[in-house]
Formats: structure tokens, sequence, C-alpha cells
């Protein structure tokens, strides 16, 4: 019998797929909550979108709720509990964007409501306060779980999309976020592994799937590669190193809303757990969901 996925196993199944992401994405800023809404805002086809949020519905993320329209029952999809908790991960991929991934299209605007400043976020350290937080002010160590349970496969393709408009996420984030092996390969490197043969005994990852992975992290700029040749090592560069606000985040999440402890972050400054939470970059003040917003640029805004 196959072991049951681990707490990050069962997070990345439930979130890291590229509808998912964007679904989930079109609710917080757009407050869409109606089928025909997503399928036009996101040109999906509507088996796809009816498959996405039947499974979404079934990992306790949206709740569907009736509604009349026109004499006919109809149903609406609102965020549940557990979506909600996921807007600091979605506030974190759009800081990394802005930081890293250079696009013809302008990114939407952060807007900290609290002191009325046009802003970015810093990762801190909920235990103690203290913030930036970087990757390296931190130590994660293996938990319980093998990595057979977190690289549980995903039930669909992974689709790599363009930049259509001001929000949709880059090609590049999926790569890193869209796929079972890759996210668990950044973790491998988030815990220090180095050689081509440790990321392979460790994960059980096909060659062939780990050097199409290395190779493309390399082309991206997210691992560099420190000794070529043979036995080639590598390394996160502050590319990916950055990836760690969005890493931390969905370990945070999973540990709290799935059972099982995979990975522990441990705060080198105060040595407890890491509990990430970002705060305004304008005034140093903790960002809040209910305090902040995007200000979406026009249509062929650069």
């Amino acid at each position: 019998m196959a072991e049951r996925p681990s707490a990050i196993g069962q997070a990345l199944l439930a979130i890291c797929d590229q509808w998912t992401l964007l679904i989930l994405q079109r609710a917080f800023l757009l407050h869409i909550r109606r089928f025909a809404d997503w399928r036009d805002e996101l040109g999906m086809s509507e088996s796809v979108l009816a498959n996405r949020l039947k499974e979404m519905v079934a990992g306790d993320l949206l709740r569907p709720v009736p509604y009349r329209e026109q004499g006919r029952t109809r149903t609406e999809y609102l965020l549940t509990e557990r979506a909600i908790e996921l807007w600091p991960l979605l506030v974190e991929i759009w800081s990394w964007e802005r930081r890293w991934v250079p696009r013809r299209v302008g990114l939407p605007e952060l807007t900290h409501d609290a002191c009325g400043n046009r802003t970015d976020v810093e990762l801190g350290c909920e235990s103690c306060g203290q913030a930036p937080v970087t990757a390296r002010d931190t130590v994660t160590v293996r938990g319980e779980a093998t990595f057979a349970q977190v690289t549980v496969p995903r039930h669909h393709r992974r689709t790599v999309r363009g930049e259509r408009d001001p929000l949709s996420y880059f090609p590049e984030t999926f790569e890193l976020l869209g796929d079972r092996w890759s996210t668990v390969i950044l973790a491998a490197a988030f815990l220090g592994m180095r050689r081509f043969a440790d990321f392979q005994s460790e994960l059980g990852v096909a060659p062939s799937v780990l050097s199409h992975r290395l190779r493309r992290f390399t082309e991206l700029g997210v691992l560099a590669v420190e000794e070529p040749g043979a036995r080639p090592r590598y390394r996160l560069t502050d590319k990916g190193l950055d990836f760690f606000g969005i890493f931390a985040v969905i370990v945070d999440w999973a540990q709290r809303w799935y059972s099982g402890t995979d990975l522990e972050i441990t705060h080198r400054t105060c040595g407890k757990p890491f509990r990430p939470y970002l705060r305004c970059r304008s005034c140093g003040h903790p960002l809040r969901r209910t305090a902040m917003h995007f200000a979406i640029p026009p249509a062929g805004a650069q």
C-alpha cells in the first residue's frame, strides 16, 4: 500500500497547480465566485474549470453556496477559512516576481491601507517579531515524513500559460510551483543537498527527470553549478534563496491544515520555530489581509 501523502504532499496536491492558483488569485483580488466569471476571466474550458472547482470543494478550499438568479437556482463558490489563510502565499509570489522576473505587462501595485503607501513586503518571524528574515537566517531540517510522501503525483498535466494580463503568474513561476518535483527539489536544496546523486537518492526521482529540472533551474537562475563535470555541485543563487518566502509560507500552511511534520524551519536569532508573517516595507507594520489591496494597471500599461 502506498504511503499517505505527508502534510506538504497534501498541500502540494491541493494548491500547486496553475489553474488552482489562478482561481484562488481571482477570488482574492477580483472577488470572483461564479463559474461563468472564472471561465471568462481566465479563458478556461468549462470542463477544466468544472473539474478544478470540484477538486477545490473536495479539498475544502471552496464552499458551494446556492443562489437564485432569473428564477433558477445556481451555485457560487466562497473561499473557506483554509483558503483564506493562503493570502500570504499569493502576496509572496507577487513580491518574488516583482523582484526577479522581468515582464512586458505591468504588475499590480500593492497598497497598505494602514499607512496609505504603495509598497512591497518583507518576510518576518512571528515568534520574535524580527524582520526581514531570509533563508540564511533560518535552519531547515527534515521532519518525520519521507520524500516519497511529499512527491505525490498530481492529477493533471502541467500547462504553461503566457503573460496574458497583469494578473497572470509567469510561466517561470509555474515551473517552480506547478510541478510535483520542482518544489520538492527546491526544498531539498534548502535542506543543503548539492550533488546530483544526493537529490536522486533522497527524492527517488528518475535521473532523466532530475537532469531536466536541474538544467531548467540553472537556466532560470535559481540554481548555479559550482563544480561542473561528472559530479556537478549545485547551489541556490540569490534568486533561488529569495524563493524561501514562498517555500516557508507553504510549509507553515501545510503544517497548520494537514497532519504530519515534514520540514522544521527554525529561526536562528530566537531559536524558535519559524512562523512567517509579512510586514509593510514602507511603515514596518504587519500586513493584514483586510488592510491591503492591489491596484490593477489598465490594459496596455507597461
